[in-house]
């Protein structure tokens, strides 16, 4: 525990709605998305940039430290503190204002706290939309500092690719804010330092404003699930599907027969589309999409995604061995409901990895023929964005199994599948999740010495106090 003067200090910065630190209140900010649970020493509950600089400030002082909060739904330790109970928790759950639409610059200036799902609701009636497309529905600071992809990166890049501008608040002894909330997307003068702060996990500074790229929103979609001929024609089918569809395809998912099952199993609202009930070993998913409206005489997008298929379907070295076209919401609704599906199937230990896109299939051959003489028992439950090289590496394991008691059992199973991606794949250990403390070590053994010291110097710059989950 802190001293007491400390709390009744940040209460008075805060009032006290805006520092929480019973037990019961600060639960739900202590505990993760994925088994993670930590013992927070406070929650603080900032609504305004100058209140998180006060905050950090006096912090910073006081040699406190805190952890950055925003949604809470990742699934790497980042959000959450440890079991010290010295490490107090800065949400941003309410940094929620300001949400300053420009229509013309087809931009949106808003706090960190705005949930994704309401940011999208309430631009609902602009016709825009942030494209960034997740299962989970976290607030805009978190998807900055992790810079989430989702399942339509492969049309609309990442958050990085997304974010205009940022309002920072540095760890220092004076709480520093950096305005750089320009909404300019062509601004060639100098370093853009809005980048530093994109994907390192809230360790540089805290984010409390940013400034967003928005896109029309989809008009029109088609989908289909589609059957290739092999595991090796997947690759042929997504350049196939490309060369013939071009900005069109804005999803090219894959879904391994094992998570579709357990999404079958566990969530029944689901209806199973596969003729005569049998799902397939590998599915992939693919969208297509226009953000403008149907004209008369021009051809239906469903028609589009048939004529495309069959012609692929026609060739003599056809990659596509069946496909269904149907109505996006059910089959979303299948993509969206695999996570759900796999974290009831037994213990879940999850991966986000990266690779070349022509290396995915050949990593999950690998695992598949490789993790039976590794680790028994153990289910590969993998889905993912074939587009953009992404693969959620699910492994379930039964909840029974006694090797789970053994905590060395899951860092075995970690470091063998990064050695397998890393050093075999040439792939990234973290595709979109960023670092916390389940990456650490991981990131401390494959991170070059030199590129990790200049990160710790940028670190030691900007944000000098202890700040977030992880150490560069």
């Amino acid at each position: 525990m802190i001293e007491a003067r400390h709390i009744d200090t940040l209460k008075s910065l805060l009032g006290e709605k805006g520092l929480l630190t019973e037990a019961s209140d600060m639960a739900a900010y202590e505990t993760g998305a994925r088994y993670d649970k930590g013992r927070a020493a406070f929650v603080a509950r900032p609504t305004a940039t100058e209140e998180v600089s006060a905050v950090v400030s006096y912090c910073v002082k006081n040699g406190i430290a805190l952890v950055p909060q925003s949604g809470n739904t990742g699934l790497v330790s980042g959000s959450t503190p440890d079991d010290s109970g010295q490490q107090g928790i800065l949400s941003l759950d309410r940094l929620t204002a300001p949400f300053e639409l420009d229509r013309v610059n087809r931009t949106i200036k808003a706090g960190s706290g705005v949930r994704l799902s309401d940011l999208n609701g309430k631009l609902d009636e602009t016709g825009l939309f942030f494209p960034i497309d997740l299962g989970a529905d976290p607030r805009l600071g978190g998807m900055i500092a992790t810079n989430t992809g989702g399942s339509r990166f492969l049309r609309y890049g990442d958050v990085r690719r997304n974010t205009l501008g940022l309002t920072i608040v540095l760890a220092d002894e004076a709480g520093t804010v950096l305005d750089l909330s320009s909404d300019l997307r062509k601004n060639n003068t100098g370093v853009d330092w809005k980048q530093l702060f994109i994907g390192t996990s809230g360790a540089f500074g805290i984010i409390t404003e940013c400034v967003l790229n928005l896109e029309p929103a989809p008009k029109q979609s088609a989908t289909a699930l589609l059957i290739p001929s092999s595991d090796e024609q997947v690759s042929a089918l997504l350049v196939a599907m490309e060369d013939a569809l071009g900005s069109y395809l804005s999803a090219f998912e894959g879904m391994s027969g094992n998570a579709i099952r357990a999404a079958l199993d566990h969530v029944p609202s689901l209806r199973n589309p596969f003729q005569g009930g049998i799902v397939p070993d590998f599915v992939i998913l693919a969208e297509i999409s226009r953000s403008s409206p149907p004209r008369d005489g021009e051809q239906p997008l469903d028609a589009v995604l048939e004529e495309v298929l069959a012609a692929i379907w026609e060739r003599e070295d056809a990659p596509l061995a069946d496909a269904f076209v149907g109505p996006p919401h059910e089959i979303w609704a299948l993509r969206h409901a695999l996570s759900e599906g796999v974290k009831h199937s037994g213990r879940l230990i999850a991966f986000d990895l990266s690779f070349r896109r022509g290396d995915i299939m050949p990593f999950l051959a690998h695992m598949k023929a490789e993790m039976p003489g590794h680790f028994e028992d153990v289910t590969i439950c993998d889905f993912g964005h074939i587009g953009d090289g992404g693969v959620h590496f699910n492994l379930v394991v039964a909840k029974d199994d006694p090797r789970l008691a053994d905590p060395d059992f899951e860092m075995d199973l970690r470091d063998w599948v990064f050695t397998v991606a890393v050093e075999q794949f040439d792939g990234s250990f973290s595709a979109e999740h960023a670092i916390g403390r389940k990456n650490q070590a991981f990131y401390d053994k494959y991170t070059p010495e030199d590129i990790r010291r200049l990160a710790a110097g940028l670190k030691t710059i900007t944000s000098p106090g202890s700040l977030g989950a992880m150490t560069f």
